[in-house]
């Protein structure tokens, strides 16, 4: 299923996209018209926050794929963030493609380069924004604008101590992850947090897509596009820490719960690593395109 958040005349609702992916199916109106009880909530982060409604999303979209009355074509509606609050803070790998470790520290020695061990930090919740929505320059606060283009996981089970051979039961899907990051506050302030988490700087999208949709996440094309420009080019198989790793790792002491997003990571090709730098400017558009998932879209602002 291609999940997704929107508005549809000032209503927030979520739904999947149709097959012919031209609509979607409003998954609450569908379970209306179809069943006697609903059970299904009224976001997205809570319709796959439990085994139950989880089961209850599936049952209804393979009802209602058919059914005429729930499609809204998607050119009706405004697609958002597909988790627009996340429970808690986003979970981000950082350093994790051997390019990227080289252009980050300035060096292709390994040893001082690429890391032994994952680097995890986070973004905050409130820095969640949606597909074609603005990227805020806040010019006031940082002129070194960068974007990274990543592969982000949705958790769908509570676990912990997870086992890297048990990591993919474990997540309910995928979507894209732009993790724009203000160099200048992440090299001042050496903790990443405020570099990486000022409001707008974390677009999603634009759709959530079940892992039975995508076989093999660890072969997907990733590509970032700077006003129609590639700028980082990869497949998410030159991960240094593979997903197994990702979730074994964060779940070593800490509780995994459905909903939680984990970013995986950014290629080589981000603004710091041109000489001289190019960051992002207002009017920029930034496109994140992952194979199997789509093309996330934003504009600075």
């Amino acid at each position: 299923m291609y999940l997704c958040s929107f508005l549809h005349n000032q209503v927030e609702k979520y739904g999947v996209l149709s097959s012919d992916k031209q609509s979607v199916i409003d998954v609450k109106k569908a379970e209306q018209n179809l069943f006697s009880t609903q059970l299904l909530p009224n976001s997205l982060n809570e319709a796959i926050s439990s085994p139950n409604t989880q089961l209850r999303l599936k049952e209804v979209y393979q009802k209602a794929i058919d059914l005429k009355s729930s499609l809204i074509s998607l050119e009706e509606i405004e697609l958002l963030a597909p988790i627009q609050t996340p429970n808690r803070n986003i979970f981000c790998l950082g350093i994790n493609y051997r390019e990227h470790a080289y252009e980050f520290v300035g060096t292709k020695d390994e040893s001082k380069a690429v890391p032994k061990h994952p680097i995890v930090f986070s973004k905050l919740p409130t820095s969640v924004t949606g597909p074609n929505k603005a990227i805020l320059s806040h010019s006031k606060v940082t002129t070194e604008l960068d974007y990274e283009g990543e592969l982000a996981i949705i958790i769908g089970k509570e676990g912990t101590s997870i086992q890297k051979e048990d990591a993919f039961d474990y997540i309910f899907g995928y979507t894209i992850i732009n993790d724009i990051t203000a160099r200048d506050l992440q090299r001042n302030h050496k903790q990443w947090l405020l570099g990486k988490g000022l409001d707008s700087h974390g677009p999603m999208g634009p759709f959530l897509v079940t892992s039975d949709e995508i076989p093999n996440p660890q072969n997907l094309n990733i590509e970032t596009r700077v006003n129609g420009e590639t700028r980082q080019k990869s497949n998410t198989e030159l991960l240094l820490f593979d997903i197994p790793t990702i979730i074994a790792t964060l779940s070593n002491g800490i509780t995994l719960k459905p909903g939680d997003i984990i970013a995986t990571g950014t290629p080589s090709g981000v603004g710091m690593g041109f000489e001289p730098p190019r960051f992002l400017n207002p009017g920029d558009v930034v496109e994140v395109e992952i194979q199997h998932i789509g093309v996330l879209t934003n504009q600075v602002v």
